[in-house]
């Protein structure tokens, strides 16, 4: 999300911040304010019960979505002929005030329902076992790039950890004040990755260094970088654009 954008939502009271967006979401599919009338029989005019019927429907797509997700079934993949140059930056801040975390002294943090809970530093991450993967990135905003990630498959760095497996959610916490969560059945997909390395270099500061979380079944806003932290736990920790109104579940 842009800038710009986050600038303008500043502007909005956030009791109507999902109706601006579920708005925007109902024009481009179709959906018009009076079908939603009809569906569910609310004012249109009256503000809090749009809000209520638009979160209840979100929190319904997630669900659906989730039935849905078949972790065996992989994103496409690409040649490195296929990969997009320049890969475009994407924040809720301009490139020059990405985060510039000190890789000599990082630490990241881990917390929450797992076995092991020391931290780890830089050189034991890059020490594990790590595979790449040539996948498009989809931006929630209408564009999409193709990029080449090196790293640990995520479900690798949680067994790990010893991660308990039952859980529902993994919880991520960023150098930037981005946070985000996804669904273990997401955390346990063989792409999805905790990378450190972007186009066969460590990870640029653009694109998350120290690390960040590549989901290619996901929109990309769910794929936080510069991750300070992780948890797992049964309590869904939300997210920086998912508690504004964007769907949780995101899938691409």
């Amino acid at each position: 999300m842009s800038r710009n954008e986050k600038f303008d939502r500043n502007l909005v009271a956030p009791g109507r911040e999902i109706i601006k967006l579920e708005r925007r979401i109902f024009m481009k599919q179709g959906l018009s304010l009076g079908a939603l009338t009809m569906l569910s029989g609310c004012d249109v005019t009256d503000a809090d019960s749009v809000q209520k019927v638009l979160w209840t429907m979100s929190r319904w797509n997630d669900g659906v979505q989730a039935a849905i997700f078949d972790v065996n079934k992989l994103a496409p993949t690409f040649p490195e002929s296929a990969i997009t140059q320049p890969f475009p930056f994407n924040a809720f801040y301009a490139e020059t005030e990405a985060p510039r975390v000190d890789g000599s002294k990082f630490k990241l943090e881990i917390g929450g329902l797992v076995r092991e809970k020391a931290a780890w530093n830089l050189e034991q991450l890059y020490a594990l076992p790590q595979t790449s993967q040539i996948t498009r990135h989809i931006c929630v905003e209408g564009w999409s790039a193709i990029g080449k990630w090196t790293g640990v498959t995520f479900k690798t760095f949680l067994e790990r950890i010893g991660a308990d497996m039952t859980a529902k959610y993994v919880g991520f916490k960023c150098s930037d004040d981005y946070y985000t969560s996804i669904d273990m059945p997401t955390a346990l997909h063989p792409q999805t990755q905790l990378t450190f390395r972007f186009a066969d270099q460590i990870l640029p500061v653009s694109y998350g260094f120290p690390m960040k979380l590549r989901i290619p079944t996901k929109l990309g806003f769910k794929n936080p970088k510069h991750i300070a932290a992780i948890f797992v736990t049964n309590d869904n920790p939300g997210g920086y654009w998912e508690d504004q109104g964007y769907n949780w579940f995101s899938g691409s």
